[in-house]
Protein backbone atom coordinates (compact mmCIF):
# COMPACT_ATOMS: atom_id res chain seq x y z
CA UNK A 1 0.00 0.00 0.00
CA UNK A 2 2.32 2.37 0.90
CA UNK A 3 4.55 1.79 -2.12
CA UNK A 4 1.62 2.44 -4.33
CA UNK A 5 0.76 5.31 -2.49
CA UNK A 6 4.96 6.63 -3.28
CA UNK A 7 4.55 5.66 -6.87
CA UNK A 8 0.98 7.93 -7.22
CA UNK A 9 2.99 10.61 -5.72
CA UNK A 10 6.03 10.17 -7.77
CA UNK A 11 4.12 10.24 -10.80
CA UNK A 12 2.86 14.13 -10.10
CA UNK A 13 5.79 15.49 -8.69
CA UNK A 14 7.50 16.51 -11.96
CA UNK A 15 4.47 17.72 -13.27
CA UNK A 16 3.71 19.99 -10.13
CA UNK A 17 4.22 24.17 -10.43
CA UNK A 18 2.83 23.79 -6.46
CA UNK A 19 2.97 21.37 -3.53
CA UNK A 20 -0.28 19.98 -2.56
CA UNK A 21 -1.43 16.31 -1.08
CA UNK A 22 -2.70 13.89 -3.18
CA UNK A 23 -4.62 11.39 -2.71
CA UNK A 24 -6.48 13.02 0.46
CA UNK A 25 -8.84 10.05 5.00
CA UNK A 26 -10.52 11.49 7.63
CA UNK A 27 -9.11 12.81 10.40
CA UNK A 28 -11.10 13.68 13.66
CA UNK A 29 -13.96 11.52 12.92
CA UNK A 30 -16.06 8.91 13.75
CA UNK A 31 -16.45 5.50 12.63
CA UNK A 32 -19.69 5.25 10.22
CA UNK A 33 -22.40 2.90 10.93
CA UNK A 34 -21.76 0.38 8.70
CA UNK A 35 -22.98 0.31 5.60
CA UNK A 36 -25.18 3.49 6.16
CA UNK A 37 -23.68 5.12 3.23
CA UNK A 38 -24.29 2.63 0.52
CA UNK A 39 -23.36 4.52 -2.38
CA UNK A 40 -19.57 4.65 -1.04
CA UNK A 41 -16.75 2.84 -3.35
CA UNK A 42 -13.27 1.70 -2.49
CA UNK A 43 -11.22 2.06 -6.31
CA UNK A 44 -8.41 -0.72 -5.80
CA UNK A 45 -5.27 -1.50 -7.53
CA UNK A 46 -3.77 -4.93 -7.35
CA UNK A 47 -7.07 -5.45 -4.53
CA UNK A 48 -5.51 -2.55 -2.68
CA UNK A 49 -7.18 0.60 -1.96
CA UNK A 50 -5.85 3.99 -3.47
CA UNK A 51 -9.06 6.24 -3.80
CA UNK A 52 -12.64 6.57 -2.74
CA UNK A 53 -15.40 7.45 -5.22
CA UNK A 54 -18.88 7.37 -5.58
CA UNK A 55 -22.30 5.16 -7.33
CA UNK A 56 -23.72 7.82 -9.14
CA UNK A 57 -26.37 5.20 -11.73
CA UNK A 58 -26.34 1.74 -12.06
CA UNK A 59 -23.10 1.11 -13.74
CA UNK A 60 -20.73 4.49 -13.46
CA UNK A 61 -18.46 5.38 -10.56
CA UNK A 62 -17.19 9.01 -10.06
CA UNK A 63 -14.13 10.12 -8.93
CA UNK A 64 -10.75 12.03 -9.12
CA UNK A 65 -9.13 11.86 -12.11
CA UNK A 66 -5.46 11.91 -10.76
CA UNK A 67 -6.33 8.65 -8.48
CA UNK A 68 -5.36 6.72 -11.96
CA UNK A 69 -2.33 8.80 -12.84
CA UNK A 70 0.01 5.68 -12.07
CA UNK A 71 -2.70 3.02 -12.20
CA UNK A 72 -3.79 2.28 -16.06
CA UNK A 73 -6.02 -0.79 -14.39
CA UNK A 74 -8.43 -0.59 -11.48
CA UNK A 75 -11.31 -2.41 -10.19
CA UNK A 76 -13.77 -0.75 -7.74
CA UNK A 77 -15.06 -2.49 -4.53
CA UNK A 78 -19.16 -1.63 -3.41
CA UNK A 79 -20.77 -2.22 -0.67
CA UNK A 80 -17.54 -2.65 2.09
CA UNK A 81 -17.30 -1.26 5.24
CA UNK A 82 -15.05 -3.28 6.37
CA UNK A 83 -12.19 -3.49 3.54
CA UNK A 84 -10.61 -6.50 5.42
CA UNK A 85 -13.59 -8.32 5.10
CA UNK A 86 -15.79 -9.35 1.76
CA UNK A 87 -19.06 -9.96 3.26
CA UNK A 88 -21.15 -7.96 1.96
CA UNK A 89 -19.16 -6.39 -1.11
CA UNK A 90 -18.76 -6.60 -5.03
CA UNK A 91 -15.85 -5.89 -6.74
CA UNK A 92 -16.57 -4.72 -10.18
CA UNK A 93 -13.98 -4.61 -13.23
CA UNK A 94 -13.80 -1.05 -15.15
CA UNK A 95 -14.90 -1.26 -18.63
CA UNK A 96 -13.90 2.19 -19.67
CA UNK A 97 -12.48 4.82 -18.31
CA UNK A 98 -13.46 9.20 -18.89
CA UNK A 99 -11.28 11.50 -17.35
CA UNK A 100 -12.34 14.90 -18.33
CA UNK A 101 -10.95 15.99 -21.53
CA UNK A 102 -9.50 19.15 -19.77
CA UNK A 103 -7.58 16.98 -17.27
CA UNK A 104 -3.89 16.86 -17.59
CA UNK A 105 -1.83 14.68 -15.65
CA UNK A 106 -0.13 16.36 -12.87
CA UNK A 107 -2.79 19.01 -12.09
CA UNK A 108 -5.76 19.35 -10.58
CA UNK A 109 -7.87 21.49 -13.18
CA UNK A 110 -10.92 18.95 -14.30
CA UNK A 111 -9.92 16.90 -11.65
CA UNK A 112 -12.92 14.22 -12.28
CA UNK A 113 -13.15 10.95 -13.92
CA UNK A 114 -16.19 8.67 -14.57
CA UNK A 115 -16.04 4.11 -14.52
CA UNK A 116 -18.26 2.38 -16.62
CA UNK A 117 -18.22 -0.66 -14.76
CA UNK A 118 -18.62 -4.17 -17.09
CA UNK A 119 -21.82 -4.41 -16.07
CA UNK A 120 -25.04 -3.29 -14.03
CA UNK A 121 -24.55 -3.40 -10.03
CA UNK A 122 -26.95 -5.56 -8.49
CA UNK A 123 -28.43 -3.09 -6.14
CA UNK A 124 -29.45 -3.95 -2.08
CA UNK A 125 -29.24 -2.27 0.66
CA UNK A 126 -25.94 -1.95 0.85
CA UNK A 127 -25.10 -0.43 -2.54
CA UNK A 128 -27.23 2.24 -3.98
CA UNK A 129 -26.24 4.92 -6.07
CA UNK A 130 -26.45 8.34 -4.71
CA UNK A 131 -28.00 11.60 -6.65
CA UNK A 132 -25.75 14.30 -8.06
CA UNK A 133 -26.72 18.15 -8.50
CA UNK A 134 -28.20 20.17 -10.93
CA UNK A 135 -26.08 22.06 -13.59
CA UNK A 136 -24.66 25.19 -12.17
CA UNK A 137 -26.53 24.22 -8.48
CA UNK A 138 -24.81 26.76 -5.85
CA UNK A 139 -23.99 25.40 -2.19
CA UNK A 140 -23.90 27.87 0.10
CA UNK A 141 -21.02 28.79 2.57
CA UNK A 142 -21.83 27.35 6.07
CA UNK A 143 -23.49 24.76 4.74
CA UNK A 144 -23.05 21.24 7.05
CA UNK A 145 -22.21 18.79 4.86
CA UNK A 146 -20.20 15.54 5.40
CA UNK A 147 -17.62 13.32 3.70
CA UNK A 148 -16.21 9.71 4.64
CA UNK A 149 -13.91 7.41 3.53
CA UNK A 150 -10.82 4.81 4.11
CA UNK A 151 -7.90 7.07 4.97
CA UNK A 152 -5.04 7.57 6.92
CA UNK A 153 -6.54 9.02 10.62
CA UNK A 154 -4.02 11.25 10.59
CA UNK A 155 -1.23 12.77 8.22
CA UNK A 156 1.48 10.07 7.38
CA UNK A 157 -0.77 7.73 9.26
CA UNK A 158 -2.19 4.40 8.91
CA UNK A 159 -5.42 4.03 6.97
CA UNK A 160 -8.48 2.99 8.00
CA UNK A 161 -10.32 -0.57 7.42
CA UNK A 162 -13.72 0.43 8.67
CA UNK A 163 -15.77 3.46 6.71
CA UNK A 164 -14.87 6.90 8.66
CA UNK A 165 -16.90 9.75 8.42
CA UNK A 166 -16.95 13.72 9.51
CA UNK A 167 -19.19 16.16 9.14
CA UNK A 168 -17.59 19.89 7.52
CA UNK A 169 -19.24 23.18 6.35
CA UNK A 170 -18.43 24.79 3.27
CA UNK A 171 -16.09 27.62 3.20
CA UNK A 172 -16.71 31.04 0.83
CA UNK A 173 -15.45 30.47 -2.04
CA UNK A 174 -13.62 34.01 -2.11
CA UNK A 175 -11.79 32.74 1.26
CA UNK A 176 -10.75 29.59 -0.46
CA UNK A 177 -9.42 31.71 -3.38
CA UNK A 178 -7.33 34.18 -1.18
CA UNK A 179 -5.83 31.02 0.99
CA UNK A 180 -4.79 29.07 -2.08
CA UNK A 181 -4.15 31.88 -4.84
CA UNK A 182 -6.35 31.93 -8.04
CA UNK A 183 -3.84 29.98 -10.13
CA UNK A 184 -4.35 26.90 -8.24
CA UNK A 185 -7.84 27.57 -7.34
CA UNK A 186 -11.02 27.92 -9.43
CA UNK A 187 -14.17 29.27 -8.22
CA UNK A 188 -16.28 28.04 -11.19
CA UNK A 189 -14.84 24.41 -10.82
CA UNK A 190 -13.82 23.85 -6.96
CA UNK A 191 -14.92 24.22 -3.45
CA UNK A 192 -13.48 24.21 -0.05
CA UNK A 193 -14.98 22.51 3.24
CA UNK A 194 -13.54 23.05 6.99
CA UNK A 195 -14.37 21.68 10.57
CA UNK A 196 -13.13 19.99 13.17
CA UNK A 197 -12.32 17.27 11.09
CA UNK A 198 -11.87 16.50 7.76
CA UNK A 199 -10.00 14.69 4.53
CA UNK A 200 -6.67 12.65 4.66
CA UNK A 201 -4.39 10.16 2.70
CA UNK A 202 -6.38 8.24 1.00
CA UNK A 203 -9.86 9.70 0.23
CA UNK A 204 -9.28 11.33 -2.88
CA UNK A 205 -12.29 10.92 -5.29
CA UNK A 206 -14.70 10.53 -2.19
CA UNK A 207 -17.82 12.23 -2.31
CA UNK A 208 -18.61 15.25 -0.59
CA UNK A 209 -21.92 14.83 0.43
CA UNK A 210 -24.65 17.34 1.20
CA UNK A 211 -28.61 15.76 2.29
CA UNK A 212 -28.59 13.21 0.19
CA UNK A 213 -26.31 14.59 -2.92
CA UNK A 214 -22.78 14.48 -4.21
CA UNK A 215 -21.98 17.75 -4.49
CA UNK A 216 -18.17 17.20 -4.73
CA UNK A 217 -15.34 15.39 -5.22
CA UNK A 218 -12.39 15.05 -3.15
CA UNK A 219 -9.41 16.58 -4.66
CA UNK A 220 -6.26 18.30 -2.93
CA UNK A 221 -5.40 19.86 0.05
CA UNK A 222 -2.04 20.97 2.61
CA UNK A 223 0.76 18.87 1.75
CA UNK A 224 1.68 18.70 5.40
CA UNK A 225 -1.44 18.77 7.26
CA UNK A 226 -4.57 16.81 6.93
CA UNK A 227 -7.30 19.33 7.54
CA UNK A 228 -5.35 22.56 7.29
CA UNK A 229 -7.52 25.69 8.24
CA UNK A 230 -4.73 27.40 6.24
CA UNK A 231 -5.07 25.24 3.04
CA UNK A 232 -8.10 23.30 3.34
CA UNK A 233 -9.38 20.22 1.39
CA UNK A 234 -10.36 21.34 -2.17
CA UNK A 235 -13.20 19.36 -3.79
CA UNK A 236 -14.53 19.34 -7.45
CA UNK A 237 -17.52 21.83 -7.70
CA UNK A 238 -19.84 18.61 -9.74
CA UNK A 239 -22.57 20.95 -10.96
CA UNK A 240 -19.99 22.62 -13.28
CA UNK A 241 -19.59 19.18 -15.03
CA UNK A 242 -23.39 17.93 -15.27
CA UNK A 243 -23.25 18.15 -19.56
CA UNK A 244 -20.06 16.55 -19.91
CA UNK A 245 -21.39 13.27 -17.16
CA UNK A 246 -25.31 13.33 -18.97
CA UNK A 247 -22.68 13.08 -22.13
CA UNK A 248 -20.30 10.49 -20.97
CA UNK A 249 -23.70 8.66 -18.98
CA UNK A 250 -26.01 9.51 -21.56
CA UNK A 251 -28.46 10.85 -20.25
CA UNK A 252 -28.85 8.34 -17.65
CA UNK A 253 -28.50 10.27 -14.22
Amino acid sequence: MTIISLLLLASLLPHLTFTARVNVGIVNGSEAKPHSRPYMVSVQVKEQHICGGCLISNNYVMTAAHCRNNAPVVTVVLGAHDLKKSENSVRYTVDSYHQHPNYTKGSFVNDILLLKLEKNVQLNDNIKWISIPEEGSIIEAGSVCSVAGWGSLEAKGQKSDHLMETDVKVMNNTECEHKWAKKYFSTSQMMCVHGKGGSCDGDSGGPLVCGNTAVGVTSFGDPARCNSPKQPEVYIKISAYITWIKKITGNII
